[in-house]
C-alpha cells in the first residue's frame, strides 16, 4: 500500500511539475513605501468605487490603525463600512458574516486589512459574492468561474504575502480543518505595502511572521515545481529576511527594516503561489488545527526539521541559499549544513523556542496522519515522507 501510495503521489507531483508553468502568472498592482496605503484609497475613489466594506479584525481597530484608512477613503470620497469580526485562522462562520454585511450596504468592492486572516476571508467573500455558489462549492483547486469582486490588500503584518498570492485557507468551525481555495482569480486588485502600519507590531508578532515569510520562500525555492522567476522572488525574500527581521525584531520603529520585511513577504507570496509550498505547511496547518498555534510561529518550529529531512534531496538548492546570505562552505554538503545551521539560529534569535509546550506525545500520530493527507498530490516536496517518518519528526517538537 505504502509503495503504490508513494508511486501515485511522484505521478502527481510530476504531472504538478508539467502543467504548473502554464498556470497564469497574475500580480496586483502594488505600491510601495510609508503612505502608500493612502495612495491606495485614494486609487480605490479614482476607479469609481462609491461604496466598499472593510475586512478587518477587532484588535486593528483598537489600535487606531483602521482610523487613518477610513479617513483617507473618506477623503477620496468612498463610503465605507467596517467588518471587523475576522480572528485568527478564520472560519465560516466569518466569511458568512462579511458577506452577509457586504450585502446589506451593497459594497461595490472589499478593502482587506490585517495580516493573513482578513484577507484570506476577503478574498473568499470577494469570490461568494459574484459566484452565486454555496462555499464549500468554491473549496478547491480552480472551482472559481466567475472574476470576483474586487479586493484591495493593506498588509499590517510582513509573513503571510495573502495580498501576492492565489490562495486563501479558511476553517470549518467545529473541527477547525483548513479548507484551501486556490484560484488565480482571488489575486488581489491592488496592494499597498506601508511600513508605518507595521511600527506598532509586538516582537513576538513580528518574529513569527518573518518566519512565515522565510518558510514560504525557502519551500518555494526547493520545490519541484519551481521556476527561474519563482527563484528570482524566492531569493530576494531570503536576502532580505536575513538582512532585517533582526532588525525588525529589535526595534519595531525602524521603517527601514519594516518596509524590507514587506517587500520580502511580499516576494515570498509571489514565489510559494506558483509552486506550492510542502511538509513545513502540511504539520504546521495540523499544529494549528490541533492546538491553535499561530501559524507563523508553527512553521519556524517545523521548518529546520523539514530542511534536515530533506538536506540530501535539497543539498544543491540549499547550499545556493548559503551564498544568497553570503555564508561559506567547504562544497555543497556543509553550505547546506550552514544554511540549516544559520535558519534555526535566526529563529532562535527572535525568541522562537524549539518546542511546542501544547503538544501532547498522544496526538502525534493522529498529526503525523492529516499532515501527511494535505501533503499528499499536490505538495512538490523534494523527499517523500512516510507516516513513520513524518511520527519521528513531530516528535522532536514535544517539550
Amino acid at each position: 500500500m505504502e509503495i503504490l501510495k508513494r508511486l501515485t503521489h511522484h505521478i502527481a507531483i510530476a504531472l504538478l511539475r508539467l502543467f504548473s508553468p502554464l498556470m497564469p502568472d497574475r500580480s496586483p498592482v502594488t505600491l510601495v513605501g510609508p503612505g502608500s496605503a493612502k495612495n491606495l484609497c485614494e486609487s480605490i475613489g479614482q476607479a469609481g468605487v462609491k461604496r466598499a466594506l472593510i475586512v478587518t479584525d477587532q484588535a486593528l481597530v483598537d489600535l487606531g490603525l483602521v482610523a487613518g484608512i477610513t479617513a483617507d477613503l473618506e477623503s477620496a470620497g468612498v463610503i465605507f463600512t467596517v467588518y471587523s469580526g475576522v480572528e485568527p485562522d478564520p472560519t465560516f462562520r466569518h466569511v458568512e458574516e462579511g458577506l452577509s454585511k457586504l450585502r446589506e450596504v451593497d459594497a461595490q468592492a472589499l478593502i482587506a486589512v490585517g495580516g493573513g486572516s482578513p484577507m484570506d476571508a476577503a478574498k473568499v467573500m470577494a469570490a461568494m459574492a459574484t459566484n452565486n455558489r454555496p462555499l464549500l462549492k468554491l473549496r478547491g483547486w480552480f472551482r472559481i468561474r466567475k472574476q470576483p469582486m474586487p479586493l484591495y490588500a493593506i498588509p499590517t503584518t510582513a509573513g503571510t504575502g495573502s495580498e501576492a498570492t492565489i490562495a486563501a485557507v479558511v476553517s470549518e468551525p467545529i473541527t477547525h480543518a483548513k479548507n484551501f481555495f486556490i484560484d488565480p482569480k482571488l489575486m488581489p486588485t491592488m496592494a499597498a505595502l506601508d511600513a508605518s502600519l507595521m511600527t506598532g507590531l509586538p516582537p513576538h508578532i513580528t518574529a513569527a511572521t518573518g518566519m512565515d515569510a522565510l518558510t514560504h520562500a525557502v519551500e518555494s525555492y526547493t520545490a519541484l515545481t519551481s521556476t527561474a522567476k519563482t527563484e528570482r522572488f524566492a531569493t530576494t525574500a531570503v536576502r532580505l529576511i536575513f538582512e532585517n527581521l533582526p532588525k525588525a525584531y529589535k526595534d519595531g520603529n525602524d521603517v527601514s527594516a519594516r518596509s524590507a520585511m514587506a517587500l520580502a513577504s511580499f516576494y515570498a507570496g509571489m514565489a510559494f503561489s506558483r509552486t506550492g509550498v510542502a511538509y513545513v505547511h502540511a504539520i504546521a496547518h495540523t499544529l494549528g488545527a490541533t492546538y491553535g498555534t499561530p501559524h507563523g510561529w508553527a512553521n519556524a518550529l517545523v521548518l529546520p526539521h523539514i530542511l534536515e529531512f530533506s538536506a540530501d534531496a535539497s543539498r544543491k538548492r540549499l547550499a545556493e541559499l548559503a551564498d544568497v546570505i553570503g555564508l561559506e562552505g567547504n562544497g555543497e554538503r556543509d553550505k547546506a549544513r550552514r544554511f540549516i545551521d544559520a535558519v534555526r539560529e535566526l529563529k532562535e534569535s527572535v525568541g522562537i523556542p524549539p518546542t511546542l509546550d501544547d503538544l501532547q506525545r498522544r496526538d502525534i500520530p493522529s498529526i503525523a496522519e492529516r499532515a501527511l493527507a494535505e501533503a499528499w498530490a499536490t505538495y512538490p516536496a523534494p523527499r517523500y515522507m512516510d507516516q513513520a517518518q513524518a511520527e519521528e519528526l513531530i516528535e522532536k517538537l514535544v517539550a
